[in-house]
């Protein structure tokens, strides 16, 4: 039997060793995975020779300052840094370290990148110039707001024509090659409303699929799970070419063309929320608020309306 006696780590390797084992058995195998690889690249090569409680504040800080000279992106200087917090942290917690030197280290800002979406019209001619088998699948994307993880992973028995409804409950992940069925990005299930004309492609689109309700409803020519870096190249910037837009507009870019379309259409943000799976409103408002001019416009014109009426 495994002895349950805490043994004090020698070096940061060491317990990055025993800090995988503990703290990781309930997340998901992409963030694990995302982990593993920063401790490999950046938090070892630097650390992983020494003590604990040999690392002080100045060595983060100059590590920090090394990470951006050579190039590293600020996101991913502010994920090694939260990791390598997240150490510290555990190791204070099990009296392993007294202080944590991540704390109070100043971190390059993460520049905006501007929002890519697409107009009902330019969706329609994507529609039009990607292979027939996936034509149902870009519908669910921009109308229906899906994930990516999302859609790969939806199955027979949760698409509802009917009562045109989908009930999101899983995901797939590529984690170096390997997929993963596991769930959503927020652990949640949600059930998504989607436009007649979707639950009629959805309706006609099942017909022509396996009748096992455990069935993929999206797959590969080959019936195997579908995966983003092969439909990317293979069917995804052909179609783009084909339908004159722009290389640079990504899969997920359909997810951001659905918010647009419901903002543009008066739609409360919390049905938005909802819709998108977002975690909570603040995700939503942050990513998508600055489209929101008309609402705020009618919200200066309600208050107008609401002194026009104490002054009658």
């Amino acid at each position: 039997m495994t002895s349950l006696v805490a043994t004090p780590p020698q070096t940061v390797s060491d317990w990055a060793t025993e800090w995988l084992a503990f703290s990781t058995y309930t997340l998901k195998p992409t963030t694990v995975a995302s982990y593993m690889s920063l401790l490999r690249t950046q938090i070892l090569p630097t650390f992983g020779g020494s003590g604990l409680i040999e690392i002080e504040g100045l060595m983060v800080r100059r590590w920090v300052a090394e990470m951006s000279r050579a190039g590293l992106s600020a996101s991913r200087i502010q994920q090694a840094h939260r990791l390598l917090g997240q150490l510290f942290r555990s190791a204070i917690e099990c009296g392993f370290a007294d202080h944590n030197p991540c704390a109070g280290v100043k971190l390059p800002r993460i520049r905006g990148n501007e929002t890519l979406f697409l107009s009902s019209r330019e969706v329609a001619r994507l529609v039009d110039a990607v292979p027939s088998r996936y034509r149902t699948l870009i519908h669910v994307l921009a109308y229906g707001g899906l994930r990516w993880g999302e859609a790969a992973a939806l199955r027979r028995r949760r698409i509802d024509p009917d009562s045109a409804r989908i009930t999101v409950a899983e995901a797939l992940a590529d984690v170096n090659g390997i997929l993963h069925f596991g769930e959503t990005k927020t652990n949640r299930i949600r059930k998504v409303a989607i436009p007649a004309f979707l639950a009629e492609d959805l309706r006609a689109h099942l017909e022509s699929i396996q009748e096992e309700q455990e069935a993929l409803v999206f797959t590969s020519p080959r019936g195997t799970p579908l995966r983003v870096s092969n439909f990317r190249r293979r069917v995804w910037w052909p179609s783009l070419e084909r339908a004159g837009l722009s290389r640079e507009v990504r899969i997920h870019d359909l997810r951001h063309t659905c918010a647009t379309m419901l903002i543009s259409r008066g739609v409360h943000p919390k049905a938005i929320q909802h819709h998108l799976g977002h975690a909570n409103i603040d995700i939503t408002m942050n990513r998508y608020g600055h489209l929101l001019p008309d609402q705020l416009n009618d919200l200066a014109a309600q208050l107008d309306a609401a002194h026009d009426q104490a002054s009658d």
